[in-house]
């Protein structure tokens, strides 16, 4: 879909737009709940208040980016209930961070090294790096979804990686 969409055309093609999200929309619940049925019901509320918004509003930028938003302060609202994560869970469910690297520092280490090193992070800096490296987000999206500029969030990335490769003893390649 364009950039600037049209909500009657969202209304029309809400079925595409939940087939072309929901499965990223899932994972990245599940990535953040480490729960299956959560995950679900995250996707659900997630759809339900995006066709809500859509009713409400004439136009949208950003399709992918306010689904992110939602599903984002969806998994808030469980955590405030909640409380506890960790992504240790993942790792014995054998998750494997390293889906779409892009020929980093999670694509030369162990799993459980990486997601130790990850695990130190706060949570903020997790969520960014989940987007971006499992997700693919854009750093575009990624600032719109968490309401920062993308030039920050690219330094942020930058980083957080350089961060994960110390932390790994890894020398950076690319100094």
């Amino acid at each position: 879909m364009s950039r600037k969409t049209h909500i009657s055309q969202l209304k029309k093609d809400f079925s595409k737009t939940y087939d072309e999200h929901s499965d990223a929309i899932f994972r990245y619940a599940y990535f953040k709940l480490s729960d299956m049925e959560k995950a679900k019901d995250v996707v659900q509320d997630t759809f339900v208040k995006f066709w809500e918004y859509i009713s409400a509003e004439s136009e949208l930028q950003n399709v992918r980016a306010l689904l992110y938003r939602i599903a984002l302060n969806t998994i808030i609202d469980l955590y405030r209930k909640r409380k506890t994560f960790s992504l240790d869970i993942l790792a014995d469910d054998g998750f494997d961070p390293a889906y779409e690297p892009e020929k980093d520092v999670f694509e030369r280490y162990e799993s459980e090294a990486v997601l130790k090193a990850i695990n130190e992070l706060d949570e903020d800096d997790k969520n960014i790096m989940f987007m971006r490296y499992i997700e693919g987000l854009s750093f575009d999206d990624i600032a719109e979804v968490i309401g920062d500029r993308p030039n920050t969030i690219a330094v942020k990335v930058h980083r957080l990686l350089k961060q994960l490769r110390q932390s790994l003893n890894v020398e950076d390649e690319q100094q």
